[in-house]
């Protein structure tokens, strides 16, 4: 909502407030009941206008909350950047509370390689080549009888 709106729907609210009482005044003189009245057609639409400018006062209102925030929040956070430069090097300066970062999505093609089964020796050390074993010697087959 236009936060310079704010006078005109309240001008506007306060119009449609004078026709609603005038409106149940002249209901009343007429002698109609409380019930008839709030029936009346051109009391419902007064009384959903006002309700509608209600809504609207309400999103002004919002709004400047959250403007006033974003420049509370720059004030703290240029005292705070000004704080850190005035402060001797040999200090360390007070940490911010970082933001949340969302994670990143892996795409599919960048899948990490998995290791193969030889590791690789560390610096410094040799490298030891394992022994294979014999295989075993074949046992004659014994001649059947």
């Amino acid at each position: 909502m236009n936060l310079r709106a704010k006078v005109y729907v309240e001008n506007q609210k306060k119009s449609i407030q004078d026709k609603l009482s005038a409106r149940l005044v002249l209901l009343k003189e007429r002698g109609l009941k409380e019930d008839v009245i709030q029936r009346d057609a051109g009391v419902r639409q007064l009384k959903a206008q006002v309700r509608k400018m209600n809504y609207r006062l309400a999103a002004i209102a919002a709004q400047e909350k959250l403007n006033q925030e974003r420049t509370q929040a720059k004030i703290d956070k240029l005292a705070a950047e000004k704080a850190a430069k005035e402060a001797p090097k040999g200090e360390a300066p007070k940490k911010m509370p970082e933001k949340k970062e969302k994670k990143a999505k892996k795409e599919k093609g960048e899948k990490q390689p998995k290791p193969e089964g030889k590791a690789e020796p560390k610096p410094g050390e040799k490298k030891e080549k394992k022994e294979k074993p014999e295989k075993a010697e074949k046992k004659p087959k014994k001649a059947e009888g």
